[in-house]
């Protein structure tokens, strides 16, 4: 098996491996068949995040399916490299999972909280405010370098997106716990740790 058959199976596997718990935790938070507003995430997100990300990922299946169909966007990288996607890839699956727990009945697929939504403080929400975020993110660099390709350009693309869409998120949970969240903010980081920021101690 030559290296792209190679980084190809390890990709299929990790796609059939994830891709079931995404969409358990997706339909157990949407049981309640309570209905979101989207439109509060604005016309431009609206416009773009989701076309993009659907893009990225018709990209990743057709290259999974037949590398010769993305071959007009691949790039040319070192194995030592590709095989370090491997690793980082492991890292976010991890950490997705990890959240998807942590987040529970939370789960939304937009800046809007659910009538019961709670405040979620635990798992990976201990020191960042985003690990969803920060998830997505490590996918797209990982996958970018497994497949050697320009997956990269657009996975920037969708998390600048991402980032932007926090700001009315974040918005809307201050509008919900007021106080507890501001606080949260303080000692949390977006998407990174907050260095020297006083962690609440484990129940």
């Amino acid at each position: 098996m030559n290296p792209d058959q190679t980084f190809r199976a390890i990709l299929i596997v990790v796609f059939l491996l994830v891709l079931p718990i995404g969409i358990y935790h997706r339909l157990r938070s949407q049981a309640t068949r309570e209905k979101l507003d989207r439109r509060q995430e604005g016309l431009f997100i609206l416009a773009t995040l989701r076309p993009l990300g659907a893009a990225f990922w018709f990209g990743l299946i057709a290259w999974m399916v037949d590398p010769v169909w993305m071959a007009w966007s691949s790039i040319s990288l070192p194995i030592w490299l590709r095989w370090t996607g491997v690793g980082v890839i492991a890292i976010a699956c991890g950490l997705l999972v990890w959240t998807f727990r942590s987040l529970g009945t939370n789960l939304t697929d937009t800046v809007v909280t659910r009538q019961k939504h709670t405040l979620v403080l635990h798992g990976p929400y201990r020191w960042i405010r985003h690990p969803f975020y920060d998830s997505a993110a490590s996918l797209m660099v990982a996958i970018s370098m497994i497949a050697a390709n320009w997956f990269l350009v657009m996975g920037v693309v969708v998390f600048s997106l991402l980032i932007l869409r926090t700001r009315t998120e974040e918005a809307n949970l201050v509008a919900r716990f007021g106080d507890s969240y501001r606080t949260y903010m303080e000692r949390t980081g977006r998407f990174l740790p907050r260095i020297g920021a006083n962690r609440p101690r484990p129940s």
